[in-house]
């Protein structure tokens, strides 16, 4: 692998830790003040959503891929409604972070508290699917973790058409921009040093076919949230 390619992993993953020392003490209204601001960002780009996944799904069409993979690429309004919908139910959901898992009393009175935080960096895997993009950046934001997310290159535009959106909107926002960051590459050089940085990256989740799923789990250095079947 490059140097260059190497440093600019090595790079998303440090912004990645920094935004994640504060984001993990963000508050509930600021955190839900920029889900709002990506929904909204989604909205008022679709345009530009429709136009990049045409050149997915041209590319697509060229590499004669099957049926049901052209359709888990394609955008459609109902699909991007869906995306929106989907931030807008996170929002209305409690903040997880310092919620109160357990209880104990100990029998000299002691009063512990078993209590959620956030876990810091999430590298998360995944394949066709462009708008598991907004599901895996909202599920992050609202859970206090800063995300860096590696799609397929069958989504490669549209992604990023996504990942463009969600820079804006956390600009504007009172969170890190780098709280969610998008692997600007497809190279498996990139995905391979990236599974090496125990140090930056705390969890690993990857989203797909079996293949994946084992490719990155036996390549990991880091913790690694999966299933096979």
């Amino acid at each position: 692998m490059s140097n260059s390619l190497s440093s600019e992993i090595e790079a998303i993953a440090k912004r990645a830790r920094n935004a994640s020392l504060h984001l993990c003490s963000a508050t509930a209204s600021e955190k839900n003040q920029a889900l709002q601001a990506i929904a909204r960002g989604i909205e008022s780009n679709r345009k530009l959503l429709k136009e990049e996944n045409e050149k997915d799904l041209a590319l697509a069409e060229e590499n004669k891929l099957s049926e049901a993979m052209v359709d888990r690429l394609r955008l459609t309004h109902e699909r991007i409604d869906g995306m929106v919908k989907g931030l807008r139910q996170l929002i209305e959901l409690p903040d997880p972070v310092d919620s109160i898992i357990e209880q104990k009393v100990r029998p000299n009175g002691l009063k512990i508290n078993k209590v959620r935080v956030p876990i810091g960096v999430i590298g998360i895997i995944y394949e066709s699917r462009p708008n598991v993009t907004i599901d895996c950046a909202g599920l992050c934001l609202k859970s206090g973790n800063a995300s860096i997310l590696r799609g397929g290159k069958e989504a490669f535009h549209s992604n990023r058409a996504l990942a463009s959106i969600i820079e804006q909107a956390l600009e504007s926002s009172a969170l890190p921009k780098d709280s969610v960051q998008l692997v600007p590459t497809v190279e498996k050089e990139a995905l391979n040093h990236m599974l090496t940085l125990e140090d930056l990256i705390h969890c690993i989740i990857p989203r797909g076919g079996e293949g994946l799923i084992r490719f990155v789990s036996e390549n990991s250095r880091i913790p690694v949230i999966k299933h096979y079947k």
